[in-house]
């Protein structure tokens, strides 16, 4: 028979020992996300109709593109966390293996393409299609 030690039942780590990290994680940026998203959604309110040399300038100011780059970073890395758990619910093998990476990667490709952009309009670049 084993017993567990009163540390081990305190800790509350399960059998994977990442259980509890995980939900705090999630946890924080649940609520980080529910600061941004208002903050977020005023951002896009003032940035509809403007045209596209005032849409830059108004990225280009540190508010309105600090608000979006954490609503984005938050946003996708809560995305990445969430598709995990869902992931290794519901698939098994290599099915879950593509599925994890696929996930991973498409995160943060938003990622890299939402700061890149952001980057670019911060610094006055104009972007010429």
């Amino acid at each position: 028979m084993r017993y567990i030690t009163p540390r081990k039942a305190a800790e509350g780590l399960g059998s994977a020992h990442e259980g509890t990290q995980h939900h705090w994680a999630m946890t924080v940026s649940a609520v980080a996300l529910t600061v941004l998203t208002p903050l977020f959604m005023i951002v896009v309110a003032r940035a509809i109709g403007l045209s596209q040399e005032q849409l830059l300038a108004y990225f280009g100011r540190p508010f309105p593109a600090l608000i979006t780059a954490l609503f984005v970073i938050v946003g996708m890395v809560h995305f990445i966390k969430g598709t995990r758990i869902m992931i290794d619910d519901y698939f098994q093998g290599g099915t879950r293996k593509a599925a994890i990476i696929f996930s991973v990667i498409f995160g943060w490709a938003v990622i890299a393409a939402a700061v890149y952009a952001l980057a670019r309009m911060g610094l006055g670049a104009i972007v010429v299609l």
